[in-house]
């Protein structure tokens, strides 16, 4: 997230006024809270439906900043990672964390106070107990038949 943003952000809070597929990239791109909450693997029960977290994260997630390791490429390492959009979100939000400013833009709820686009501080998110910094164990180090094992409740 560039610091121009969050300024911008501050000021005019753009995810206030503008429906989402009006955002522009940078203002997008500076919803995301950097919790890393969307990088877990997750379960769906094949029954119900209902989707759980695991402490498993994408093998591109930094266990310490929460954001994906490299971003502009992950496509060539994680084919399989979702490309949220104004245009996904709404087959997409089922697995999206319910504090995900995604989902609350969408919803029309306010983001918290700790989103860095209210405090104006990146390290608010993490601060506040919301992301998932140093709780992940990489997916590479865990079998997939015992991601169940790893199940957690969402930070919030």
């Amino acid at each position: 997230m560039s610091g121009e943003i969050t300024r911008a952000g501050l000021k005019d809070r753009f995810w206030e006024t503008k429906p989402m597929e009006k955002l522009s990239k940078p203002e997008w791109e500076a919803l995301c809270d950097g919790c890393g909450k969307c990088c877990l693997n997750k379960l769906e029960d094949e029954d119900t439906g209902v989707v759980v977290m695991t402490r498993v994260a994408c093998r591109l997630l930094d266990d310490q900043s929460c954001l994906c390791s490299n971003y502009p490429i992950r496509h060539n390492f994680v084919p399989e990672c979702i490309v949220l959009t104004p245009k996904t979100i709404k087959q997409t939000m089922y697995w999206l964390p319910q504090t995900c400013a995604y989902r609350l833009v969408y919803e029309g709820r306010p983001l918290f106070d700790w989103h860095p686009l209210v405090s104006g501080d990146p390290e608010s998110v993490h601060r506040a107990g919301v992301s998932v910094r140093g709780m992940t164990i990489p997916e590479f180090e865990i079998d997939e038949d015992d991601w169940e094992d790893h199940v957690i409740e969402e930070p919030t």
